[in-house]
């Protein structure tokens, strides 16, 4: 084993260790990393504890302790072991664990000092998994507050190192050059005209035809799995047997993928990604790869995943080709022209960019870490995802705005998804608790196509959900009980209250209780059923509407009879214009569904005068009766909010008004019980009581109603939202008049239209005495033909007023 590729750099590798807190390895795949390094480190006597080795994924961690087990002639649990979800593989004398993402945050969060710990190694870090990411900043946060101590290594195949030496600029980098067997890369675009699976199954088979060994070849996801799969199997010989690997199988039957093939056969190995790293699959000379992932991305909008499918990454498909040369020369076949390929990514996306944070954002209140910015990241966590977070804590009654509180402190110990940790604290009774596990248990590792039915999936008994709802049991520490279905849509409502969704007509459309919409298979049997609460949604790619993966038909009466706290009231009112009387109704609702209305037969005028209140809010303000005089009322204190700044008038747009209508309405509705009498209500007198004494004494002298001419007749003047008011006057009642008027103390000048004795436009000028100086002379003589009778003075700007129709003596 020391012929192995890292053993040239394990020398420098452990000086650096002795000298520096973070070390970083970059070390090609097959070098022996994994399944080597970790168990001379610890031989070499320089680490004071244990050593945790992080693996990304269950199936790898497994393997790497079997194989460093096997390496010391032990079974996993003596020196080496291992710990997982549901799986936990450790005795007194280990001392090196490998443990996958979510355990080392939970350990973390239970003890973080870590103690009796020296090293925590973070492999296939290239992979930038959100937990791997949380990992990292934790584990800096350890070693800056806590454990000047501990050691860090952080290692992979195609680390980003311009990234991490940023972050940690002190952190020697030891590279080993590696002894991977030449792989041939060749590029081969798929045809345009076939399908995909089709394609992939036909480009497979001739490489398998030319070429011996066994082969891995790289999809997307499952379906393709499953669709290629189908097609190989025509085309492949008896001798060929065909494996699918991905995430979902159990880890038995994910075993069997990477064991030896059989003598006289050979195997295809059909995987998603999880097969990129950490893995050995025997016999592997062929690797046939697709070039495409599908990844999970967040929408913060919605609060719900979608899935993608995308190219993969340079650095991915660098990984992929590695898997033809881990034990003898190969060939790598890339279903991409070769262009393509060069134009990829560099390094694929962070899961913190993309991912939902409501787990992160727990772990780190948890942590004590109000702000994510206190924590060093390769990948500050998005602003708008942290805010999606945080509101769905605080739905979920976890978070109070700035710290967690009781309930979440609870949910944060269980290490579960937000939704479910709220499911598994509301549980009080053994039998609440062995459902909500089972729940939770199923949730987690759902069925796979088929009935959308929870009730049906909650029925089964896997052996891998019976497992995790024992793990689930033990960590609430309560005593077992017995899983009741009846019992799933109250457990259910705690931490998916927003996915109660109710049929809305079309054939399985359904709203959701957040307003979005959602729907089944048409086909679908629970499409017959008006209430669903569907935990599981994926966000459609080509619909607007979420597609229900998992729901179960609910009783609503039942549910919210035993959850009220889910049920908020609102009273509205209905107008009916034509008997002029005024409906109020009660409306009781789920988010944005309404699960009940009734009238009010008799409310008291408090209820009546809300209901009211709520009624102009939904009809707008013109159902009040808006008099000219209220309107110009409302015009003069907006201009007067223009003209006279240095006064703190109130705010009486339609949004203002709208909003208060308690401050400035309601006072004045005693006795309005009906349609009739709100629009007799005296808007006037309402908006003058937004004004102050002084304002309103202000507003009479500075934007009066009424302008008094020089004959003494008070004229009124007409305000406008957007020019200056407007004083129209008949032209002889402003002989005598020599410049503008104003108002505004001076500081805004009258618009007069100036009208002929039969009160018709004559001009229209914000400039009198220009007025009388020039164009006066065109409309004196036209005025003197037309109103003989009338007097047209050469000199009207000194000449006195008049009301009368004959001229002076």
């Amino acid at each position: 084993m020391s012929s192995l590729p890292v053993a040239v750099v394990l020398p420098e590798l452990i000086q650096a260790l002795n000298a520096a807190p973070q070390v970083l390895l970059n070390a090609p795949t097959g070098a022996g990393k994994s399944t080597w390094l970790p168990l001379q480190i610890l031989h070499a006597g320089g680490i004071d504890g244990k050593i945790i080795l992080l693996e990304p994924r269950r199936l790898a961690a497994r393997n790497v302790a079997q194989r460093l087990a096997e390496l010391l002639n032990e079974k996993p649990g003596n020196t080496v072991g291992y710990r997982m979800r549901g799986e936990t593989c450790v005795g007194k004398n280990t001392r090196l664990e490998v443990v996958t993402e979510g355990i080392l945050t939970r350990t973390l969060q239970h003890d973080p000092e870590l103690s009796g710990v020296g090293l925590v190694i973070l492999d296939e870090f290239h992979e930038r998994s959100l937990q791997a990411d949380l990992a990292l900043g934790l584990l800096l946060d350890v070693q800056q507050g806590l454990r000047d101590d501990l050691k860090l290594l952080i290692m992979s195949a195609t680390l980003d190192n311009a990234r991490l030496q940023t972050l940690l600029p002190d952190a020697p980098v030891i590279a080993s050059e590696g002894r991977a067997y030449p792989v041939e890369r060749r590029y081969q675009a798929l045809p345009t005209h076939q399908r995909f699976d089709e394609a992939v199954a036909m480009a497979t088979a001739e490489l398998l035809r030319n070429e011996p060994g066994s082969l891995l070849l790289f999809l997307p996801g499952v379906g393709e799995i499953q669709r290629v799969q189908e097609q190989l199997a025509t085309r492949v010989g008896t001798d060929v047997v065909l494996c699918p690997l991905y995430g979902a199988l159990s880890l038995n039957d994910q075993r069997k993928a990477i064991l030896p093939a059989e003598k006289g056969t050979r195997k295809v190995v059909l995987a998603t990604n999880i097969a990129e790293t950490s893995l050995t699959i025997e016999g592997i000379r062929l690797v046939v790869d697709c070039a495409q992932e599908r990844v999970a991305r967040f929408d913060p909008r919605t609060g719900l995943t979608r899935l993608v499918t995308q190219r993969v990454s340079q650095a991915s498909m660098t990984q992929r080709a590695g898997r033809a040369g881990r034990l003898e020369p190969g060939i790598c076949l890339h279903l991409l022209g070769k262009e393509q390929a060069e134009r990829a990514a560099a390094q694929g996306e962070p899961e913190i960019l993309q991912s939902d944070l409501g787990g992160l954002v727990l772990e780190l209140l948890q942590w004590g870490c109000q702000d994510p910015a206190q924590l060093n990241w390769l990948d500050q966590p998005p602003a708008i995802h942290l805010a999606a977070a945080r509101t769905l804590l605080t739905q979920l009654g976890a978070y109070d705005g700035k710290r967690l509180t009781a309930q979440g402190q609870q949910m944060a110990t269980l290490g579960n998804d937000p939704r479910l940790a709220a499911m598994l604290v509301a549980a009080k009774t053994a039998d609440d608790v062995a459902t909500a596990a089972k729940l939770a248990a199923v949730l987690e590792e759902p069925p796979r196509g088929g009935n959308a039915d929870l009730s049906m999936a909650f029925s089964r008994n896997q052996p891998n959900w019976q497992q995790r709802v024992r793990a689930l049991i033990q960590r609430l520490g309560t005593p077992a009980g017995t899983p009741d279905a009846g019992r799933i849509s109250v457990l259910l409502a705690h931490g998916f209250a927003d996915r109660i969704a109710r049929r809305r007509g079309q054939e399985g459309r359904y709203q959701l209780a957040n307003g979005m919409g959602a729907m089944l298979d048409a086909d679908d049997a629970l499409g017959r059923h008006e209430w669903l609460i569907a935990p599981l949604l994926l966000q459609g790619s080509q619909s607007p509407d979420a597609r229900i993966l998992q729901a179960m038909a609910l009783d609503i009466d039942a549910l919210v009879a035993e959850c009220p706290q889910l049920l908020t009231q609102s009273d509205t009112i209905e107008w009916d214009e034509q008997q002029g009387t005024l409906k109020a109704w009660r409306r009781s609702r789920i988010g944005q569904l309404t699960v009940k209305v009734q009238p009010l037969a008799k409310p008291s005028e408090d209820e009546l005068h809300q209901a009211m209140l709520n009624g102009i809010r939904d009809k707008g303000l013109s159902i009040l009766n808006w008099t000219p005089e209220a309107e110009q009322l409302r015009l003069r204190i907006q201009c007067a909010a223009r003209w006279l700044p240095e006064e703190e008038w109130p705010v009486v747009d339609d949004e203002a008004l709208l909003a208060g209508l308690e401050s400035w309405l309601l006072p004045h509705m005693s006795g309005v019980h009906s349609l009739k009498a709100l629009k007799a209500l005296n808007v006037t007198d309402a908006l003058q009581g937004l004004l102050p004494w002084s304002l309103r004494q202000r507003l009479v002298s500075s934007l009066p109603t009424h302008y008094t001419v020089p004959t003494g007749s008070r004229i009124a003047l007409r305000y406008d939202a957007d020019n200056p008011p407007v004083l129209s006057v008949r032209m002889q009642e402003m002989f005598g008049e020599a410049t503008t008027p104003t108002i505004a103390e001076g500081r805004v000048a009258l618009v007069l239209e100036l009208l002929s004795p039969a009160q018709r436009p004559l001009q229209i000028t914000r400039d009198l005495s220009a007025f009388w100086a020039g164009a006066y002379r065109e409309v004196q003589k036209e005025m003197k033909g037309r109103y003989p009778k009338h007097v047209w003075p050469d000199d009207p700007a000194n000449t006195a007023p008049t009301r009368r129709t004959k001229k002076y003596s």
